[in-house]
């Protein structure tokens, strides 16, 4: 057998999915006949399941050496499939505030103590926020991070930040957990969060929440636009544009319980 250059991490990561694949098919397997599957010693496949076992994909069935998948892969894929879902369901309004504020608009979700997009509709403008799907940005400076954190309880996003590195990327940007947590009743309040050149100078962002049909927030829409195109009448119309396109985008996810737009 030709001997494998991959780098040994690359290898274990292809042992891996090869075990979930066999475990697919012959729904439970033991390790003799898994580590001929894999053509490795029985040691080495062990292990492998152990390591498994203990992050909750697969099971040990009963007392002999039998292992199955368990459903986690499958909350996995269905939150995958949530977010894939939300996409389509989001951009048409997205794209209809895009057409009437010309501005950035972005769909983001949470992952851990950061924000990802996993939609966007760009700027007309040449001066704006450059972003692109599938980056992130921190929760204590970002409007929907804001607004994803004020659905969670203190003691909860105190937990969810417990690591963060609080970078103070301007004048105004907050700087430990309890800042974050102080502001958080009035963007509960108000119904929308706010970036107000936190992130970045020059730069303002307003977000307003997403519910799936539980009443649980997943998501925040926003609209970032720089300070020499802020007007106060204009900030308000936005808010508006946003809780109504979180409003119906919500209600496409089964929720129907939207707070009042005001």
């Amino acid at each position: 057998m030709e001997k494998s250059t991959q780098p040994e991490a690359v290898s274990s990561v292809l042992k891996v999915f090869n075990i979930l694949q066999a475990l697919a098919e012959q729904k439970e397997i033991g390790v003799t006949e898994l580590s001929q599957w894999l053509m490795t010693s029985k040691a080495t496949t062990y292990r492998f399941l152990q390591t498994m076992k203990g992050l909750g994909f697969v099971a040990q069935e009963g007392d002999d050496d039998k292992y199955a998948l368990t459903l986690k892969l499958f909350e996995l894929g269905a939150k995958a499939l949530e977010y894939v879902d939300l996409t389509a369901l989001a951009d048409e309004p997205m794209r209809s505030i895009s057409e009437q504020t010309h501005e950035a608009v972005h769909l983001g979700v949470l992952d851990a103590d950061s924000i990802v997009y996993v939609h966007k509709y760009g700027s007309s403008y040449n001066l704006c926020m450059q972003t692109r799907i599938g980056s992130r940005n921190p929760v204590y400076c970002t409007a929907i991070g804001k607004i994803l954190m004020a659905a969670r309880s203190d003691e909860e996003i105190a937990e969810i930040c417990k690591d963060t590195q609080f970078v103070k990327r301007t004048e105004r940007t907050i700087t430990s957990v309890a800042e974050l947590i102080a502001g958080m009743e009035d963007v509960r309040n108000q119904h929308y969060g706010e970036d107000n050149e936190e992130q970045e100078p020059g730069l303002r962002c307003i977000a307003a929440p997403i519910y799936d049909r539980f009443g649980n927030t997943i998501a925040g829409i926003s609209i970032s636009f720089p300070m020499v195109r802020f007007e106060e009448g204009l900030f308000q119309n936005y808010i508006k544009l946003l809780q109504q396109a979180g409003k119906t985008i919500s209600a496409k996810l089964g929720f129907h319980d939207y707070p009042s737009l005001g």
